[in-house]
């Protein structure tokens, strides 16, 4: 939210500089994010009126304007499209200095001739005194605007703009009026707040208000204001003081809405009265029924949309839109204004299911004062009276007294404020900060009972009361305390991996960490695991982030996309994290290890080869990391097929039998559906499988020889070769010690649905040298277990 500086000292005017303020603000916890002038730095500026202004001889697009300063007249050659006798602008006289361009300097005004035409000082665009972004012609002042002033003072430009980000809980600061009780608290002045009192109705004309949806709209308000000039300027106090908040003039009427929610923080809308039909209804929506909102874009209303609405159509979403077809105009003459309160449950996450986001929704989201709309709407009437004249009739209201927020008194333990602030507060301390900050105060013995005041949602348990003791106090002033506890080291199982390990593994072997969210678009969740029905929110950050991921992969998926489209063709990311799967017992939270790579297999290199990463790369990348475990052995690769993934390079990895993950290349059809300009390889693991660790054993090294023999071996094709070695391993006796693939062959000499598989087998003893005879007997022995297990013989 953005306030002039200048308009909150008008509420409440500590002595302190703007430094001190916003240091204050800050540590009571409502963050300034900005401090910015609300003007450049210029000077010998004034109102100037063009007296009379005519073509340039020599350019079509200049004109020759005579421009009066008060006291004499000067020759001014301008290109602004709007420069026209009768007009007040800004006139920057001949030495004036106007705000510094890309190169830091000061502009300074001189005399100067354009096409043979002499030009004695330089008009202005508001962006040309970094006032606004607006250049598409001059800055029009109003009529009544002093010639020969000075701009500055015209416009009390020597001002800062503050930004506060507010967290969600402080809605009753979205407003003047709540910063300037805030600092009036913080500094023990007074708050000057304007005047508010009831407009008599000058005729007996109301509108009928029923409400149909109590528990979203508990209170409506409605008045009827007939005979206004539309065509009436908004003073310029208004006109800037919205400027300053980020907010453009539109039309007199538009511009008091604005500011009622600017000053006080109550949002308000106005209806051309002679469009709307019998009588005001405030319902739930239809099913499917349309809505074209002010911006033209038409929705289609779900049927927990409240809406304001007449006897026959919608014409507004409830405190989040008005809609087109009774908008305010330039032909209307009659209002109907409204001043409403959406309780902040059923108005949360409205908006955003539509793509939209307003000032209005934003603070219903968060709570509007319940007992400010009858002040909210006297305070507009006025201001509509006095700009746009015409007759007031009197407010109708309705109300559900029901479903209005209940404040129940707070109870505030003395004993609790040295227990959790770590501090004695006198009583009277206490009792006077809380009245300041509009809370009711009763003393009882062991503290107090405290009313809330309808502006504070936030206020609803003894902790919050403490928070705000703590506050007001000063977050510096809180005593510093050193803590103290006996802490003892927990023991760590020896045959537990820690994450990190594996993570820096991974970094070594050239992945990247990423960090995704734990939502993810549908549409990838339907992709890579539409067997499971994913959690979705009620209430998600956008479109593409509704459901919980039952699977890091779309994650990564993502990312991968992301780095392609940046001309990254190199990508190799992984990622730890939970997945979200439902079952009949709850939501399943299972940490996950993810990782993924696509692009050369190597970096470029004068010596590197230009071979892209495939499934066998991150096979290696796989084992190379369960191999951390100790108990490589125990993992096993088998043939499988599961959605999103290649059938013929797709693999399910167990332990022991048990499931552990799966290897797969991405199936073509979904790397064009995702628009992936390269083939992705990815594996995903279950955490809880990978970290179970064999502890290492010493095992005497034998002093003797090893002895290899290698065995070329005829299988079918269908045998991975994998079981080939579990089986040798198993039957290879006492002096067997390892066995490793190391060529396949298929092709010429081989039969058709037959394969070689090259094996070496290395046999060693631990007490003597092995002889030829003790390796046959053994080779003989596998080969045979193998010719009657897999129907496998040697090779000629």
């Amino acid at each position: 939210m953005k306030l002039s500086e200048a308009w909150l000292r008008q509420w409440v005017n500590p002595s302190i500089n703007t430094d001190e303020l916003v240091a204050q603000i800050t540590m009571a916890g409502l963050e300034v994010d900005a401090v910015e002038p609300v003007a450049g730095e210029f000077s010998g500026v004034v109102v100037g009126e063009i007296v009379d202004a005519i073509q340039h001889p020599e350019a079509d697009r200049l004109r020759v304007c005579t421009v009066s300063n008060g006291n004499e007249q000067f020759q001014v050659v301008c290109g602004a499209p709007n420069a026209r006798p009768g007009i007040k602008v800004p006139f920057a006289v001949v030495g004036a200095l106007l705000p510094p361009g890309d190169d830091g300097k000061p502009f300074k005004i001189k005399k100067a001739k354009l096409r043979g035409v002499e030009s004695f000082g330089m008009l202005c665009a508001e962006a040309e005194l970094q006032i606004s972004d607006a250049n598409e012609g001059l800055m029009e002042l109003p009529l009544d605007a002093t010639v020969g002033a000075d701009l500055r003072d015209y416009l009390q430009l020597n001002d800062q703009l503050i930004e506060v980000d507010l967290t969600p809980n402080r809605g009753d600061c979205l407003s003047v009026k709540g910063i300037a009780r805030e600092v009036g608290v913080l500094n023990q002045s007074d708050v000057c707040q304007p005047v508010i009192e009831a407009v008599p109705a000058s005729m007996d004309e109301t509108f009928s208000v029923q409400i149909d949806a109590p528990d979203y709209c508990p209170r409506y308000l409605g008045r009827v204001i007939r005979n206004i000039d539309i065509t009436a300027a908004s003073p310029m106090w208004m006109v800037e003081r919205l400027r300053r908040s980020g907010l453009r003039s539109i039309d007199p009427v538009v511009d008091v809405t604005n500011y009622i929610l600017l000053e006080l923080g109550q949002p308000m809308h106005a209806f051309d009265l002679k469009k709307l039909d019998g009588g005001i209804v405030v319902r739930y929506a239809n099913e499917a029924e349309e809505l074209t909102l002010l911006d033209d874009q038409q929705v289609t209303l779900a049927s927990n949309t409240c809406v304001i609405a007449d006897r026959s159509r919608a014409l507004a979403m409830a405190g989040i839109m008005g809609g087109a077809e009774s908008a305010v105009s330039d032909s209307t003459t009659d209002l109907f204004l409204e001043s409403a309160f959406f309780t902040p449950e059923l108005a949360a996450g409205k908006a955003r299911n539509y793509g939209l986001h307003t000032d209005s929704s934003h603070r219903y989201e968060r709570g509007v004062d319940f007992a400010l709309q009858r002040d909210a709407m006297e305070r507009a009437t006025q201001l509509l009276l006095d700009i746009v004249g015409g007759q007031a009739g009197p407010i109708v209201e309705q109300v559900s007294e029901a479903h209005l927020p209940s404040k129940p008194a707070v109870a505030l333990r003395r004993s609790q404020i040295g227990r959790l602030l770590g501090l004695t507060i006198e009583d009277g301390q206490v009792e006077e900060i809380l009245t300041r900050l509009g809370l009711g105060v009763t003393a009882n013995d062991e503290g107090w009972m405290v009313e809330v005041p309808s502006y504070r949602f936030d206020i609803s348990i003894e902790a919050d009361l403490l928070e705000e003791l703590a506050r007001i106090y000063g977050y510096n002033n809180l005593p510093v305390t050193s803590l103290g506890a006996r802490l003892s080291l927990q023991a760590k199982p020896e045959n537990q991996l820690e994450l990190r390990h594996l993570r820096r593994h991974l970094v070594s072997r050239d992945y990247r960490e990423a960090i995704t969210y734990s939502f993810i678009e549908p549409k990838l969740q339907a992709i890579f695991d539409p067997s499971v029905q994913a959690v979705t929110l009620a209430n998600p950050i956008s479109a593409d982030m509704a459901a919980m991921r039952s699977s890091l992969l779309p994650g990564l998926v993502a990312t991968i996309r992301h780095n392609l489209n940046r001309q990254r063709s190199r990508v190799r990311v992984f990622e730890s994290g939970l997945r979200f799967v439902p079952s009949a017992g709850g939501l399943v939270q299972e940490p996950m290890l993810a990782f993924a790579a696509c692009g050369n297999n190597q970096n470029d290199s004068w010596h590197g080869g230009t071979a892209t990463v495939d499934f066998f790369d991150l096979k290696g990348d796989l084992e190379s990391l369960l191999a951390l475990t100790g108990a490589a052995n125990e993992f096993a690769f088998t043939p499988a097929q599961r959605d999103g993934m290649h059938p013929g390079q797709c693999a399910e990895i167990t332990r022991n039998g048990e499931h552990v993950g799966f290897i797969g290349t991405i199936h073509p059809s979904v790397q064009a559906a995702l628009d992936l300009s390269r083939r992705v390889v990815m594996v995903e693991l279950r955490l809880s499988q990978i970290v179970e660790a064999k502890l290492p054993a010493f095992k005497e090294l034998s002093k003797y020889p090893e002895i290899r023999r290698d065995l070329a071996l005829l299988v079918d094709n269908t045998i991975p070769s994998s079981t080939i070695l579990n089986e040798i391993s198993k039957i290879g006796g006492n002096l067997f010690k390892s066995a490793r693939l190391f060529d396949v062959y298929e092709g010429k000499g081989v039969e058709p649905g037959m394969r070689s598989l090259a094996l070496a087998l290395i046999f060693q003893d631990q007490h003597r040298t092995l002889q030829d005879d003790d390796v046959n007997t053994a080779i003989n022995n596998i080969v045979a277990h193998l010719g009657d297990t897999f129907q496998a013989v040697l090779r000629a």
